[in-house]
C-alpha cells in the first residue's frame, strides 16, 4: 500500500540567497533530498522527480537517496516555475497510488519523520485540508500577525491555521480536484500568496489591518480579487495547517522558520550524512 503520492520538482539555478550551500545548487539539492528521504519516516510512497534542465547526475542522485521507493524521473526542457507547478497538478490527479498527495520544491529541509507526522496530522483530524511543513516568519513579523488562528495540540506539535504559504504542502487527492481551477490560477499570471489567500479567508479579507498594511500587502490582497473573485463569492474557505515549531524550513537564508536553531541543524546533518566539505 502506498501512504503518499509526491510531486517534487527540482531547478538547477540558484534563487536568491541560501542559508546553506549557497553556491552550489546540486550540493544543496543533495541535503534536501536526503531530509527528506528522512522525514518520510516509515511512509511508503510513489514519486515522480520533475528535472527541469538538470544535469545527468540530478537524476542519478534522485535514483541512490530514493532507492527502495517507487520512482519515476521526468525529464523537463527549461518548463520553469508555473509549467512545473502545472505538471505536478497533473500527475497528482492522474494517479490512483494513493489518496494523500504532496507538492514538493528542491530547496525545503525537513527534520526527521516530518511527512509521516503530517501524514498523520491529516489523518486524524477530518478538518484538515492542506498542511505545510513551514511555520511562514510572516506570520510573526508582517501583517499576517494579526490575523485570527485556530491552535490544535496533536503528537509532539501545536498546530495552527494559517493564511498562505509557498508551493510545498500536503493535500488530498479529492481537495486537488476541488481546488484545482484556484491552484492553476499561479500557472496563469497570479501568485502563491493571492491563491492561498483566496482558498483560505472569507470575512478575513475585509480585515483593512491585514491586507492594508503596506503597499505591497495590498497589492497581493488586489491580485487575490483579480484571480480569486469566482472562488471568495461561490467557494468554500478551506483550512490549511502549520506545525510550531515547523517540521520543515525553506532554504532563503531570510525566511527561515522561527523557533528552532536552522544552521546547528544543517551542520548536524550535513555531518551525519557524510556529505560535509
Amino acid at each position: 500500500m502506498t501512504d503518499l503520492a509526491v510531486a517534487y520538482r527540482v531547478y538547477p539555478g540558484i534563487s536568491k540567497s541560501p542559508a546553506f550551500f549557497s553556491t552550489d545548487k546540486f550540493r544543496l539539492t543533495d541535503m534536501c533530498l536526503r531530509s527528506f528521504r528522512s522525514g518520510l519516516g516509515g511512509l511508503k510512497i510513489k514519486i515522480w522527480a520533475l528535472l527541469d534542465a538538470c544535469p545527468p547526475e540530478y537524476e542519478e542522485l534522485f535514483r541512490d537517496v530514493l532507492s527502495g521507493q517507487d520512482l519515476e524521473v521526468i525529464k523537463l526542457d527549461k518548463l520553469g516555475n508555473q509549467g512545473t507547478f502545472s505538471l505536478q497538478i497533473d500527475l497528482l490527479l492522474r494517479q490512483s497510488d494513493a489518496e494523500f498527495v504532496y507538492f514538493a520544491e528542491d530547496d525545503y529541509f525537513y527534520l526527521p519523520s516530518a511527512l509521516e507526522k503530517m501524514v498523520g496530522f491529516m489523518r486524524a483530524n477530518p478538518d484538515v485540508d492542506f498542511v505545510t511543513p513551514y511555520d511562514h516568519p510572516d506570520s510573526y513579523f508582517t501583517s499576517s500577525r494579526h490575523e485570527r488562528h485556530l491552535v490544535r495540540p496533536w503528537g509532539d506539535r501545536y498546530w495552527r491555521t494559517a493564511s498562505s504559504t509557498c508551493l510545498t504542502f500536503l493535500t488530498s487527492r479529492t481537495i486537488v480536484q476541488r481546488t484545482e481551477r484556484m491552484l492553476r490560477t499561479y500557472s496563469r499570471g497570479s501568485m502563491d500568496h493571492p491563491m492561498w489567500l483566496a482558498l483560505t479567508q472569507k470575512l478575513s479579507l475585509l480585515n483593512a489591518q491585514v491586507h492594508c498594511s503596506d503597499l505591497s500587502r495590498t497589492k497581493l490582497w488586489v491580485r487575490m480579487w483579480q484571480y480569486g473573485l469566482r472562488q471568495v463569492l461561490f467557494g468554500r474557505r478551506y483550512r490549511l495547517w502549520a506545525p510550531m515549531p515547523a517540521l520543515s524550513t525553506h532554504m532563503e537564508s531570510t525566511c527561515l522558520s522561527p523557533l528552532i536553531d536552522w544552521p546547528q541543524e544543517f551542520e548536524h546533518f550535513d555531518r551525519i550524512s557524510g556529505k560535509a566539505p
